[in-house]
């Protein structure tokens, strides 16, 4: 499990008090009314398939293999992950605090820093392009005063494990297992890497948001989220299965172990980096911990 890709939180802080609450209230108020009001869920029949990688771009040490059969029940899932709209609909609606909030920082990539909170915020060790930033949360993504309200259709992020949690029980519905997000992913392909097939790019052109340029400091483009259905679908109708934002599911990245699986991908992978932009890539980190880049998907048990 490797800590450049989800660092974990490290012990636990006093909680930020948040000067811009005046604000915040009436932000989250705009969010919420853009939100969808219908819950979309894709229907999928379930079945056996070939979970896991021994391919030569799998990280062997993430337990990415052995390559086994897998069976999954019918289940159904959203086709894209949770919109900073639609949690705020839930924010508005039960004044959940996250666990950002709560500890009163979460951890964001230096690229969006502002030039003094670069200088300011404390690096994670063996990581320094991951910063703990004071202030950090879904709401303002930066640690900043820019708030999400211009990015509604974007993935919300700086959500724990119980944050998102919280928000499906919320919803009536629940986090996949990473059986069922593999499953998925692969959009009825077997064995392929990426959602739809085995070129990263076909015909030189992108299918998900990964870092631009060189990892980490000349990104040759913007970095950061795009809106949740960008790209093509795979063939589910299930959009970013890869990249953007990892995703959090129920599973335990380990048996016995207290630390929950991610999965996904997500704007900070990099060839050079973190290869994890694949169906079979796997992360984990401690279920409060919260991070720039790392989002949720929600899912139900078909009856």
């Amino acid at each position: 499990m490797s800590a450049c890709c989800s660092p974990q939180r490290g012990g636990s802080s006093a909680a930020h008090d948040d000067i811009r609450s005046t604000n915040s209230s009436k932000i989250v108020e705009a969010l919420a009314a853009l939100a969808e009001t219908e819950l979309r869920m894709v229907g999928l029949q379930g079945g056996t398939f070939l979970m896991g990688s021994e391919a030569p771009e799998a990280y062997a040490e993430d337990g990415e293999g052995p390559v086994r059969e897998v069976s999954v029940a019918p289940f159904a899932l959203a086709p894209t992950t949770v919109t900073n709209a639609e949690f705020a609909a839930f924010v508005l609606d039960t004044d959940h605090r996250t666990d950002a909030e709560l500890h009163g920082n979460s951890l964001v990539f230096s690229g969006l820093l502002s030039e003094e909170l670069q200088s300011s915020a404390p690096a994670v060790r063996d990581a320094p392009w991951w910063r703990q930033v004071s202030g950090a949360t879904w709401l303002y993504p930066a640690g900043d005063s820019t708030s999400v309200l211009e990015r509604p259709d974007h993935p919300v992020t700086h959500v724990s494990q119980r944050d998102a949690m919280a928000y499906a029980e919320w919803a009536g519905a629940r986090l996949l297992t990473e059986a069922e997000w593999e499953f998925a992913a692969r959009g009825g392909l077997e064995q392929q890497p990426f959602p739809w097939g085995s070129i990263r790019e076909p015909n030189g052109m992108p299918r998900m948001n990964t870092f631009p340029g060189q990892f980490p400091d000349r990104p040759g483009a913007p970095v950061g989220t795009v809106a949740a259905t960008s790209f093509e679908p795979n063939g589910y109708g299930l959009h970013n299965m890869t990249g953007n934002v990892w995703e959090w599911t129920s599973s335990r990245f380990t048996s016995g172990q207290e630390v929950a699986v991610l999965r996904g991908g997500s704007y900070m992978c990099h060839a050079s980096y973190c290869r994890r932009y694949r169906t079979s890539a796997r992360s984990g980190v401690t279920a409060d911990t919260s991070l720039g880049h790392t989002g949720f998907r929600i899912g139900l048990t078909a009856n």
